[in-house]
């Protein structure tokens, strides 16, 4: 049962990308952002009403109440995912989404080496491998790159990238504190993530987009609010998952990341992306890689 929901998990997941790229296609970046996740705050804003109002109306569903405290903390969270979702967007707004989604799914290591620098734990010898592979089919992505001239280390929507995948790995690692030593309610974390993140990411839209709104045009397409509608039931079908007594963090984790194979079919069958073949072969090192750190934790 939890392996099936980990692999709807991550179907919804890499439907979740591939609209984010047809969204973010000649559209401005920031309005579709903010639309996707005021979306995705109103999929859960219904059930803190009535988790509120009628409590025994709710049973999976249900979000008990936090602390002023744990509010704060979740407010904490949502800076640093509306921070790591503006870079990433923008990235993936100028990037192939083929070179894009791999990178931005090697964030399990990056969450590996920052609890090995931050909490004092210890990597296993197939940690080490896992790291090692997939930093070196990371490298052959930089020669993928440059035949379709985009430097690693030059351009500067590779930096965004790389900065909103460091983000997300410590997000991650948050994640870890909020619910394991915190003891946030995984639910109503989620919920008000998704209500927090909105106040995070209005300055970005006030002050970057909105005076050039007329030279920097929105235009709504459907695949916009399917974004937030698809993260939202991709992550509560994951921690259900989890939730699962048989379940097994180490194979959910691995299994989610398969989700980068829907975006990078997307690009190569719909958007026409170059050097298909080679990036296939590097994405699967890069996720064998991935899956030896995951599966070894």
């Amino acid at each position: 049962m939890w392996i099936t929901l980990s692999l709807i998990s991550a179907l919804l997941l890499g439907c979740y990308d591939a609209f984010k790229k047809e969204s973010l296609r000649g559209n401005a970046v920031l309005p579709v952002l903010y639309t996707a996740s005021l979306v995705g705050a109103l999929v859960f804003a219904p059930l803190l009403v009535v988790s509120k109002l009628h409590p025994d109306a709710l049973s999976l569903l249900y979000m008990p109440p936090m602390t002023w405290h744990q509010h704060l903390l979740t407010f904490v969270k949502s800076s640093i995912v509306g921070a790591s979702w503006v870079l990433s967007y923008y990235a993936l707004r100028y990037l192939p989404i083929t070179i894009a989604a791999p990178i931005h799914a090697t964030a399990p290591l990056l969450t590996l080496l920052g609890a090995v620098l931050l909490l004092g734990e210890s990597l296993k010898a197939a940690q080490w491998g896992g790291v090692a592979v997939t930093m070196a089919f990371f490298g052959l992505f930089s020669y993928v790159g440059r035949a379709e001239k985009i430097s690693f280390l030059r351009n500067k929507w590779m930096l965004c990238l790389y900065l909103g995948t460091f983000l997300s790995a410590m997000s991650g690692l948050y994640d870890k504190y909020l619910l394991s030593s915190i003891g946030i309610p995984k639910n109503t974390m989620q919920a008000w993530f998704s209500i927090y993140v909105l106040v995070v990411l209005l300055p970005f839209l006030l002050l970057k987009w909105w005076p050039v709104r007329r030279a920097n045009r929105f235009v709504f397409r459907w695949s916009i609010p399917l974004i937030g509608v698809f993260l939202a039931v991709a992550d509560f079908v994951y921690f259900y998952a989890l939730a699962q007594p048989t379940s097994l963090v180490a194979i959910v984790s691995a299994l989610r990341r398969c989700s980068v194979m829907v975006p990078f079919l997307v690009g190569a069958v719909f958007f026409r992306e170059q050097h298909i073949g080679r990036k296939f072969l590097i994405l699967c090192g890069m996720l064998a890689g991935v899956a030896m750190i995951v599966l070894s934790s």
